[in-house]
């Protein structure tokens, strides 16, 4: 569980970083340059990402609580809508001129959604844990940036192909996440 807890903690550390402290990022990317300052953020991210998988892999799961919505549709709808928000934070959309984080929010909802059909301690760590990450990146961002400028409108035929590209990511993630998680994304 060490192992987990450390790839959460390392990874919302790295990605707070920029947020929380602007001053101290300008500071090495003087220091060090663009460069090696973006290949040491990547490095972390890897090595974040690499303690989480390991970490996931070598916990025994120990059950916290009873999932209170295993089964529902309720958590599926979560995280659909959290795949359409993660595909919209990078393309120019309608919806960023109603949801300033459509990415953190994305994690966010992922994160409720699995917490609400998994209620075992390595679930709560890494879901619970970037949930909190994302809710803490957005208050600090808003900190940081001030009032919110809300993008301009876009033709609707980008709404489209967002909508297209996040439906395709559902299919891809539903049709694949009992082969690369080892449970299935919808639970009958």
């Amino acid at each position: 569980m060490t192992l987990l807890i450390a790839g959460v903690v390392l990874w919302s550390i790295t990605h707070l970083f920029k947020a929380v402290a602007p001053g101290a990022r300008t500071r090495m990317v003087d220091r060090f340059g663009l460069g090696p300052y973006k290949g040491l953020i990547t490095l972390d991210i890897v090595i974040a990402l690499l303690l989480i998988v390991f970490g996931w892999k070598s916990t025994m799961p120990v059950a916290l609580y009873a999932p209170p919505l295993y089964g529902s549709p309720i958590p599926s709808a979560a995280v659909l809508l959290a795949i359409v928000l993660f595909v919209t934070s990078s393309t120019p959309n309608n919806l960023k001129r109603y949801i300033r984080h459509p990415q953190m929010t994305a994690v966010v909802l992922w994160g409720a959604g699995h917490l609400l059909t998994n209620g075992e301690s390595r679930s709560v760590i890494l879901f619970g844990g970037l949930a909190i990450w994302a809710i803490l990146e957005m208050i600090f961002i808003n900190k940081r940036d001030g009032q919110w400028l809300k993008p301009n409108a876009v033709p609707l035929s980008k709404d489209i192909i967002m909508v297209i590209i996040a439906a395709a990511a559902c299919a891809l993630l539903v049709y694949f996440h009992a082969s690369l998680f080892g449970v299935p994304a919808i639970s009958i």
